[in-house]
């Protein structure tokens, strides 16, 4: 039905900005949509959600990271501003059709793409 494609990712250094993007195809209306990250052997976690024109973010973000929509491009997109070490992680686009609180919780996503790695060095 959907399918989402992350890129942008890549190797920065801390205090360095970069910008992720979600190409999102096929024929569906995401009311959600999330990024989420995970690093190696750590649990995923929330980054930030968008719906309506409502937005939230993760608390180890917040301030630094700002999520859109741009819905000329059909895409999701995560402005990722004074990154910082612990910012590497595989990040990955969510998103689904419906409404549901706690839109934080990545089990409320069924549409997800495969990631894009960030590194940030010291």
């Amino acid at each position: 039905q959907v399918q989402l494609l992350e890129s942008g990712g890549g190797l920065v250094q801390a205090g360095d900005s970069l910008t992720l993007s979600c190409a999102i195809s096929g024929r569906a209306d995401l009311s959600a949509m999330a990024w989420f990250r995970q690093a190696p052997g750590q649990e995923r976690e929330f980054v930030g959600s968008i719906w309506l024109d409502n937005k939230l973010y993760g608390d180890s973000v917040k301030g630094r990271f700002a999520i859109s929509r741009d819905f000329a491009e059909n895409a999701l997109k995560l402005q990722m501003n004074n990154l910082k070490p612990e910012d590497t992680a595989t990040y990955y686009c969510a998103g689904r059709t419906g409404m549901a609180a706690f839109l934080t919780q990545q089990h409320l996503y069924p549409y997800w793409g495969q990631g894009t790695q960030v590194t940030v060095s010291s």
